[in-house]
């Protein structure tokens, strides 16, 4: 049902005060296609929205805001190799993670990630050295320019690290319906990158492997509905090899990935030297536990965390010559 001046400050996890001209929910193609008819008569924009766990709202959105409230599961195809397996956009991605055991394995380290599965090839969402770009086989969905059905293969989406083609040229004119997954049926965990390295490959199982990554989120992130907040607020730096030797130089403890092309740096520990973890600035602050999570308190506006994550992001640069990008985008 189509409802005028929605409040969306519970339809976000940092739970920004937010409010949008008109919102709706929709299960298929059909009833997105009268939803933007209607944005064309009132003049508004057309604006999808997921599990808002990783956007940053404005006090107003004026837009028709739109979910998706379709959840099916779907098996395409199925060998001794592989499982081709459809989920519709609406899905709750943690429960998909547990639920795709069933069909083939791959995605067990992105368990509790916040968000819906057609939130996920957006920011190509990724976790202890996987990334759900490797297991996606093809994302359908509707083009609002076009007004086309259109499907892209993995290789069209461009994934890159936090990165795809819905993040950059398509940006609020594609209405992702549905990803297909390729999920290979034999179990290859990766339990290369810390704390999972202190698992046994040959021991552990693809549903104890979803338990160690959800409990070591659960120690580490608060829970949204206690703490409010967008997971990691910032993405890890890539900087040159160079960089990274001297920095490791100056700082033996620095956290240090290599990478195909330069190194990964970790954001939360350069936060953390920079003295953030546990300060509050007003109702927003980084948070005790784990420096690169931004939390907010009662009231806390995109004005709020714009100004917290501008003073880190000076801070850090001053101090390590690393600019920080923010994984949040901004829904306006």
């Amino acid at each position: 049902m189509l409802q005028q001046h929605f409040p969306l400050t519970d339809r976000n996890t940092l739970r920004l005060v937010s409010e949008a001209s008109a919102y709706a929910g929709f299960r298929s193609l059909a009833e997105l296609i009268q939803l933007q008819g209607y944005a064309t008569r009132a003049q508004l924009p057309l604006r999808v929205l997921g599990g808002g766990s990783n956007v940053l709202l404005s006090e107003k959105v004026n837009a028709l805001v739109v979910q998706s409230e379709s959840c099916r599961i779907q098996l395409v195809m199925q060998n001794d190799e592989v499982s081709l397996v459809d989920v519709d956009a609406g899905m709750n991605w943690h429960q998909w993670v547990e639920q795709s055991i069933a069909f083939g394995h791959g995605i067990e380290n992105l368990a509790l990630i916040p968000g819906t599965v057609g939130a996920a090839p957006v920011q190509n969402i990724g976790a202890y050295g996987v990334e759900v770009g490797e297991f996606i086989d093809s994302v359908t969905g509707y083009q609002l320019s076009t007004r086309q059905l259109r499907t892209f293969s993995a290789a069209e989406c461009r994934f890159g690290y936090r990165d795809s083609v819905f993040k950059r040229e398509l940006r609020n004119d594609f209405v992702i319906l549905r990803v297909r997954f390729r999920l290979p049926r034999r179990f290859s965990p990766v339990v290369s990158y810390a704390p999972l390295n202190s698992l046994n490959a040959a021991e552990i199982t693809p549903a104890s492997l979803i338990q160690a990554v959800t409990d070591i989120r659960m120690s580490k992130l608060p829970d949204p509905a206690n703490v409010p907040n967008a997971g990691s607020f910032f993405q890890n730096p890539v900087v040159s090899d160079e960089c990274a030797r001297q920095l490791a130089a100056r700082y033996p403890d620095l956290p240090v990935y290599a990478q195909p092309h330069g190194a990964k740096l970790a954001a939360g520990w350069l936060i953390d030297q920079c003295g953030f973890r546990g300060k509050p600035f007003g109702p927003v602050a980084m948070y005790e536990k784990q420096a690169l999570v931004l939390t907010t308190s009662a009231g806390a506006t995109l004005a709020d965390v714009r100004a917290l994550q501008k003073r880190v992001q000076d801070s850090v640069y001053e101090k390590f010559g690393v600019w920080l990008e923010p994984e949040p985008q901004l829904f306006a």
